[in-house]
């Protein structure tokens, strides 16, 4: 595994009055990765990247980017990330391009004499260019996502954090954001990317972390998250093809019209015994295969809960 760049242990946020919002999380995220903080709204998501980013201070637990430990370090660590949490602060008087000089001067390491030329690349970048003179209180919400996230492309990151960066873009500005996030990555920088969208997970990230409730459920590389499938035959005779596969041992079958569907765990089934045994039982079997699980399968066998799949 790559050296991590953000590592957490026991991290726990409690709020005045009890709640529990972060509780004993033990975070991992690699070097190099894409990494997706999945969990639906008021899982700890947005409180766990503020303790991250040295916004708010944990109750107990210790936090570490880019190796060193936040929030003591916040001075010297900061300036190596880019963040766009809970949509970018803007001034609406300013133009989007006056925000971004605004920004840029009040970073004390970043050199005046490169400002003009980074603003306009970091606009470009974001698609941005067009409507650099318009007002931002003009924006749309879309648009002040764009521009938000312009602002943490100012200078070359380490890492990025960006937190529901796809949040009131329509589906090309969705494209156009993951393009630029696996762009972002292929030059180095790792991207840790916080969403309540499958999809959007699914589609860019290389790893994903599963939040609810405040804890931690799993975490690790993408495809070792969505693991198995289901079995799916297609006939005119689902009741018999039912009959059987529960004969054959298989769990978890459900028949909806001419589809029956059933449990397919890795190595404990075998595809091609299965087919023969319905054959020989005389059930006409149209289409047979098994569906590679996806991650929201293992979303909802983790939480027992829907999730949000699109915008």
């Amino acid at each position: 595994m790559a050296v991590p760049v953000i590592e957490t242990r026991g991290l726990t946020k409690r709020y005045r009055g009890g709640q529990l919002a972060v509780d004993g999380l033990d975070l991992t995220v690699p070097g190099g990765s894409v990494f997706g903080f999945l969990g639906p709204n008021g899982s700890g998501k947005t409180t766990t990247i503020r303790m991250l980013m040295g916004l708010i201070a944990p109750t107990s637990g210790t936090a570490t980017v880019l190796g060193r430990p936040m929030p003591d370090a916040s001075r010297t660590v900061l300036p190596e990330v880019g963040a766009l949490i809970e949509g970018p602060a803007l001034y609406g008087f300013l133009s989007g391009r006056d925000n971004l000089l605004r920004f840029d001067r009040a970073d004390p390491t970043a050199d005046p004499r490169t400002r003009t030329a980074r603003v306009g690349d970091a606009l470009d970048r974001v698609g941005l260019a067009p409507a650099a003179g318009k007002k931002a209180r003009a924006y749309s919400l879309g648009m002040k996502q764009r521009l938000g996230l312009a602002a943490a492309l100012l200078r070359p990151r380490r890492l990025l954090v960006l937190d529901e960066p796809t949040n009131g873009l329509d589906p090309q500005g969705m494209r156009e954001i993951r393009a630029l996030v696996r762009e972002l990555a292929a030059d180095g920088t790792t991207v840790f990317l916080s969403s309540h969208l499958l999809d959007e997970i699914e589609q860019v990230c290389t790893h994903a972390a599963v939040m609810a409730r405040g804890r931690l459920l799993t975490q690790g590389p993408v495809a070792g998250l969505a693991t198995g499938g289901r079995l799916a035959v297609t006939t005119p005779d689902p009741a018999d093809a039912a009959r059987v596969l529960k004969e054959q041992g298989v769990t978890g079958i459900t028949v909806d019209g001419d589809r029956v569907r059933a449990d397919a765990p890795p190595g404990t089934v075998d595809p091609a015994g299965l087919n023969a045994a319905l054959v020989r039982a005389g059930v006409r079997v149209r289409a047979f295969g098994v569906e590679r699980a996806s991650l929201e399968d293992a979303f909802v066998a983790l939480t027992g809960e829907g999730f949000d799949v699109a915008s």
